[in-house]
């Protein structure tokens, strides 16, 4: 299969021509979309403020996309029946000449991991109850405290716990670049979300790749930020690796709603203080004399396939051409999959012990396997795993000392069928799911997944960009240099 780079402008896949990103920043070549459902957070929140569309108007174009696609691509768990009330009320501000935040009346959705208030958190298994959530999630409250409007909470896999896009209780979520190929996971539905333009602002989870490997099978821009830069509450099962991260189709929205996010919770001890930036300041700065390695070792040597490999050597020649110094470079982690599948194992097991023996019957089979694979880990065995994590964190700090960036490959492949079944799901995890992406995880680093361009099957493809600990603005600049140089077009579910 020969990679087809997305370098020229002009150049969209059959069946996607005019369907374009949209970005209000000045200088960018591609036509502004003229439908409300396919702009920019940034590009709607300009004509708000020049009274050019309402927010009642944005919510109108997504419910109507909403309408048309959803019953085939299953992106959400519940809708927001508040939605068009909160969008007129966002339009009274806006005509007032008072918004209340930088996201007020843009579209946006939940992934059904995190507690919206109000509304159950399914997390996509049949073992948990309708009892609505009291409080939001500290990622949600920030949305909603910048004005966002909530349209729904959308599909995730069963507790997050693997990256083909189904569950239990919602089934199937499909791609809408192609309705036969998955949308990745866990954070499905808000890949789905993201790609059919059911708004453009989107709240996933990561804890392996949740975040990155559905941006990269859609086409978006999905952050795993540093650790403690959002707040978590509740808790979930895998907390001491996984984060909430933005998934937007255009990098600035992506800095604009991680701006929101980003914000201090008393509710979680271990969350950073307030930065109170737009995350959005120095992100044209570009690349110029930035070190970069090229990392295809991540103390294994994770699987990529020759489209895979040909995007890497496409995103390395693009930040190279703008002023950036790049070369192959060896972090020297440990094993990651020896550490991983260890903490991914037991937070599994722990899961299945603590819910009742009459409701195990209900949970997806591969889920339950890896619990009683995993189960019966000694403590030794288990710390041995977080002194290795300590071990790979090092390695990643002293990696940094030398190179601003690690640039890798995102996903082995591109989006997989979405009816295969999963077998063997410890193998797949390291082999299929989440090689290249569940080592930042661990090391808790800030990486981001960008879109780069198009295979011959007219499905995206994508790469990572990592950067030390707490420089997430460094991979903002990174990645909206890789976004100029290689525009792609939307999805077009049609």
């Amino acid at each position: 299969m020969r990679y087809r780079s997305a370098t020229s402008r002009g150049w969209s896949p059959e069946g996607n021509a005019g369907k374009v990103r949209g970005d209000s920043t000045e200088g960018d070549s591609m036509p502004e979309p003229t439908d409300p459902a396919l702009m920019s957070a940034e590009t709607l929140l300009g004509l708000y403020a020049r009274r050019q569309l309402s927010p009642v108007e944005a919510l109108k174009a997504v419910l109507e996309r909403v309408a048309r696609f959803n019953p085939w691509v299953n992106a959400f768990a519940v809708m927001n029946p508040k939605a068009l009330a909160a969008a007129g009320e966002s339009e009274a501000r806006w005509m007032a000449g008072r918004p209340m935040g930088l996201l007020d009346g843009v579209p946006s959705t939940v992934k059904d991991l995190l507690n919206l208030a109000g509304f159950p958190t399914r997390r996509g298994s049949k073992t948990t109850d309708s009892t609505p959530a009291t409080e939001d999630a500290p990622a949600v409250l920030g949305l909603k405290q910048a004005g966002a409007v909530i349209l729904g909470k959308t599909t995730t896999t069963e507790f997050g716990w693997k990256s083909p896009g189904d569950c239990p209780l919602h089934g199937i979520t499909r791609n809408p670049w192609n309705r036969e190929r998955t949308v990745g996971g866990s954070s499905s539905g808000a890949g789905a979300a993201g790609a059919a333009c059911f708004g453009p602002l989107h709240i996933g989870t990561d804890a392996g790749g949740s975040v990155r490997i559905p941006a990269a099978f859609c086409g978006l821009v999905g952050l795993k930020p540093s650790f403690g830069r959002i707040p978590q509450w509740p808790l979930g099962a895998f907390a001491n690796v996984a984060c909430a991260g933005p998934m937007t189709r255009t990098v600035r929205d992506n800095a604009l709603m991680f701006s929101a996010m980003a914000r201090h919770d008393l509710r979680d001890p271990f969350c950073l203080p307030d930065e109170k930036r737009d995350w959005r300041d120095g992100i044209e700065d570009g690349v110029q004399g930035l070190r970069v390695g090229v990392v295809t070792r991540l103390g294994f040597e994770p699987p990529l396939d020759a489209d895979g490999r040909a995007a890497l050597e496409g995103a390395a020649r693009m930040l190279e051409e703008q002023g950036a110094i790049v070369e192959e470079a060896d972090p020297m982690f440990p094993d990651t999959r020896a550490i991983f599948g260890r903490v991914w194992g037991v937070a599994l097991a722990r899961l299945v012990q603590t819910m009742p023996a009459d409701k195990r019957a209900l949970l997806d089979a591969g889920l339950d396997e890896v619990a009683r694979l995993e189960g019966g880990m000694s403590a030794v065995d288990f710390l041995g795993a977080e002194a290795m994590r300590i071990e790979a964190a090092h390695a990643a700090a002293r990696f940094h000392q030398k190179y601003d960036l690690m640039l890798t490959a995102c996903t082995p492949t591109a989006a997989f069928a979405a009816d295969q079944p999963t077998l063997h799901p410890v193998q797949a995890l390291w082999r299929d799911w989440a090689p290249w992406t569940f080592a930042f995880n661990l090391t808790r680093q800030p990486a981001i997944s960008v879109p780069i361009g198009i295979d011959e099957h007219g499905m995206p493809r994508a790469v990572q960009l990592a950067a030390a600990l707490y420089r997430d603005d460094l991979v903002f600049r990174a990645a909206r240099a890789l976004e100029v140089a290689a525009e792609i077009p939307l999805a077009q579910p049609e």
